[in-house]
């Protein structure tokens, strides 16, 4: 392995929430601690800030655009930019900028790595052929077992080429014994819910493939059967310009007679308190998710999760009947508000006792498989292959 420190230059279209944003801080850090340099190409946003204060260094473009004549434009700003602060390794996050990271790749010789962050319909050829730039990296970052078979399926990369790597935990933050009574109260208190009532947390951005119409019609079917209890629903997301489907979600709260214990919050910067006041979490996604952080963060504090049976977050959650009931950490169900409303009705009717036990496993569990050190240490290791560094020995 060579001595060489390399540059490495990440590029994604805006910093403010998502997986992908977070892993981009994160391999900053990494690459950084590990005694490297990051540029960190993008068209800002509210996590900037995070980039620079790991070590990294922001360049705003428009890295979002899907403007043919922009994105060209970009790759040649982008291969200017790899000669002149001598990047060693392009790394693309998102389909727009990733061609335009890719001809910029080529153009300089330098090799190119992509993170195949979501499931990315393909309805038609042209999407087929946009979103294949993700699987024509070097070498492709799949975030899940149930990615990278998708990516052999659409595309019949070589299995050499694919990297399996989920998305990691901060053990530290998502830590139960580290979020204290103050933190949990708080958040009670914001957002009124009584003493004693068990929270159902739902902890997605708002938008209508993560399934908050059937949690709400699950949750309304339970309250109708008297089986809810004095549960609340929590519905932390940030709703990014989505008004008319903030009133839609209202409307159907309403209709179903459930509004006052319906309960949309917003974005949540603490949300590891959130899923430690949670008494379960829900991953109600009606389409495939790539990875399912949400799924991974509550588990790893400790709250077991319901998950819809779509995409990677039955890799995530240990239920029946793959396990024995003594393993379990959560449930996988159909997309369905019927299937949602058992799932739930078993939950909170848990003893505590039970519910305590099936979350110490789920911390353990996730400890065991999802750690952020673990996604740092195997992206480094990807960064080695390509470049003859030696970045992950030390991390």
């Amino acid at each position: 392995m060579t001595a060489h420190s390399p540059t490495i230059l990440q590029i994604i279209p805006r910093l403010d929430t998502g997986g992908a944003e977070l892993a981009t801080i994160e391999i900053t850090d990494a690459v950084v601690r590990a005694g490297g340099r990051m540029l960190v190409v993008t068209e800002g946003g509210r996590m900037t800030d995070r980039v620079t204060a790991a070590g990294g260094q922001i360049v705003m473009m428009p890295a979002g655009t899907k403007n043919p004549a922009r994105m060209w434009r970009n790759a040649a700003r982008l291969a200017q930019l790899v000669r002149s602060e001598g990047v060693d390794l392009v790394h693309a996050r998102s389909r727009a900028p990733a061609w335009s990271a890719l001809i910029a790749a080529r153009r300089t010789r330098k090799p190119f790595v992509t993170t195949y962050h979501g499931a990315y319909g393909e309805k038609d050829p042209f999407k087929r052929f946009y979103n294949s730039v993700m699987a024509r990296g070097d070498v492709t970052i799949a975030n899940s077992q149930w990615t990278a078979d998708l990516v052999r399926a659409r595309y019949g990369t070589p299995i050499e080429r694919i990297a399996i790597i989920p998305r990691g935990v901060d053990i530290e933050r998502y830590d139960a014994a580290r979020i204290t009574e103050d933190r949990r109260a708080r958040l009670r208190e914001a957002w009124s819910i009584e003493a004693g009532a068990r929270v159902v947390l739902h902890a997605a951005r708002l938008t209508g493939w993560k399934g908050h119409t059937i949690l709400i019609d699950a949750f309304a079917e339970l309250a109708a059967r008297g089986e809810a209890g004095k549960a609340v629903v929590v519905m932390a997301g940030d709703a990014q310009g989505r008004d008319r489907y903030v009133d839609e979600l209202r409307a159907r709260a309403a209709a179903k007679g459930v509004m006052d214990r319906i309960k949309l919050v917003g974005h949540v910067d603490d949300i590891a308190a959130a899923y430690a006041l949670a008494h379960v979490t829900v991953v109600a996604s009606i389409e495939p998710e790539a990875f399912g952080r949400a799924a991974a963060e509550a588990l790893a504090v400790g709250c077991p999760v319901i998950t819809t049976n779509l995409g990677a977050p039955p890799e995530i959650v240990l239920a029946e009947p793959a396990v024995a009931p003594d393993a379990a950490t959560g449930w996988v169900v159909p997309v369905s508000a019927a299937g949602l409303a058992s799932a739930l009705e078993t939950a909170l009717a848990m003893p505590l006792d039970v519910r305590a036990a099936m979350g110490a496993r789920a911390a353990a569990d996730i400890r065991s498989r999802f750690t952020l050190d673990r996604m740092k240490r195997d992206t480094l290791a990807v960064y080695d292959r390509l470049l003859g560094t030696g970045m992950a020995a030390g991390a």
